[in-house]
């Protein structure tokens, strides 16, 4: 009989990458078992979906309560009073003064379309500017926003046009942010007139790209911009929502409001939503029925974000979120002096990142992160790698993962650095 891998590789589409070659058999928290009974520790967390763990009891719950009443309606033709109370807490949650309105989707790629189409309609202008090493998705909205070119837009033909990139401020790199800042001044007097733009779009920590944290100052400038130019700004939370980043969104922590708040993953706590959330005046821009689709806001996601919601309020995961980052990151500080190819260790909260260069070099060190992740997951541990260089390890543990099981991973953590090098 054919492996596994050998079915998949026969029957699924080569382009569907696989970080690991475990199969998954069941979840429990902050743990997964392959189907040979092989327990892993998981880092991934579906790429911070799971924040509140794998199967939560009270995600379960709310999922099987609804289960027992009713799986799909379309809220557009027969609408239901969990998405409107959803709405609500939503509304009350992200940041900013004044009356907001909220619409959900499916997945991330599509809240960023909306938000996108939503900001064109409002202001009645087309152009959209976005960052390099920015991650929005695989639509081709999302990957013509995406400032990454492997391998999210390579060989996929021509990009969505009226779409500009921007560097991101990442000093690391040599990007000042007011580097950053004066690139935008060259694009509006070189290339487009910021009376043609309909939105600005980034992602308070980036995600993809390397887990780079945008600075507080020019997030604060960029919405002086904005308001100078009756820009939109569009603030990315797919990956940084839902108490990922030490706040319930991670623009809490700048005292910034974006217009448009684009969220998925950690809302549904393993099932799949996603949701636009913003100024009302905006989000009632578009006509009826230029919203929506067909399984937007399905009622068992809808019943899963509630519970996700009050677990995150009733467990105090925020302040979780910031204890478990600062271990993590006093941890991978006390390697630096044997590791000298960590030239960085960052992020807010419970979203953390190492970077590895060459030893004594500014050259990045792609294979070395590489090596780190496989021999992490030689050791049960899984862990993902991102950043435009491939040099980065990025940490994404369930917010709920228990101390002891926390300890262990510490530990296959340091002895995987040190046995990579």
């Amino acid at each position: 009989m054919s492996s596994l891998t050998d079915r998949k590789n026969a029957a699924i589409s080569r382009g569907v990458g696989m970080t690991t070659q475990i199969y998954a058999e069941r979840a429990e928290n902050a743990e997964i078992w392959d189907k040979d009974g092989n327990r892993y520790i998981d880092f991934a967390a579906g790429i911070a979906v799971v924040n509140t763990g794998h199967r939560h009891p009270r995600v379960i719950e709310a999922v099987k309560a609804q289960l027992d009443r009713f799986t799909h309606t379309c809220h557009q033709v027969v609408p239901y009073e969990n998405y409107v109370a959803l709405a609500e807490r939503l509304n009350d949650a992200v940041p900013g003064d004044g009356p907001k309105k909220t619409a959900f989707y499916t997945t991330g790629a599509e809240a960023v379309e909306n938000a996108i189409k939503i900001a064109r309609h409002y202001t009645g202008r087309a152009g959209i500017v976005a960052f390099a090493g920015g991650f929005h998705g695989r639509t081709f909205m999302g990957m013509s926003l995406t400032g990454k070119v492997q391998p999210y837009k390579a060989g996929f033909g021509p990009m969505m046009n009226d779409v500009w990139h921007l560097p991101f401020p990442n000093p690391l790199h040599g990007v000042s942010p007011e580097d950053a800042l004066a690139a935008l001044d060259r694009l509006f007097k070189a290339d487009i007139d910021p009376a043609r733009v309909a939105a600005i779009i980034i992602e308070p920590v980036q995600g993809e790209g390397g887990f780079y944290e945008v600075p507080t100052a020019f997030v604060k400038r960029l919405r002086e911009i904005c308001d100078q130019y009756s820009i939109l700004l569009i603030a990315d939370e797919v990956q940084t929502g839902f108490a990922r980043t030490g706040k319930l969104f991670a623009m809490e922590h700048h005292g910034v409001a974006a217009d448009l708040t684009t969220m998925a993953k950690g809302l549904g706590g393993g099932l799949p939503i996603s949701a636009v959330t913003g100024r009302a005046e905006v989000m009632d821009s578009p006509a009826p029925g230029g919203l929506g689709g067909t399984y937007a806001g399905n009622p068992l996601a809808v019943a899963a974000a509630h519970a996700v919601l009050d677990v995150i309020a009733d467990e105090g995961l925020c302040d979780r979120a910031t204890r478990l980052g600062q271990r993590l990151k006093q941890r991978l500080a006390s390697l630096r002096d044997d590791v000298p190819e960590i030239v960085d260790i960052r992020g807010p909260g419970f979203m953390n990142a190492v970077e590895f260069n060459m030893p004594g070099s500014d050259s990045p060190n792609p294979e070395l992160a590489n090596r780190v992740r496989e021999q992490a997951l030689s050791r049960n541990l899984i862990l993902l790698t991102c950043g435009v260089y491939g040099n980065v390890i990025r940490f994404l543990a369930p917010l709920t993962i228990p101390d002891a099981v926390f300890d262990e991973a510490l530990d296959i953590l340091e002895e995987s650095i040190r046995a990579a090098r």
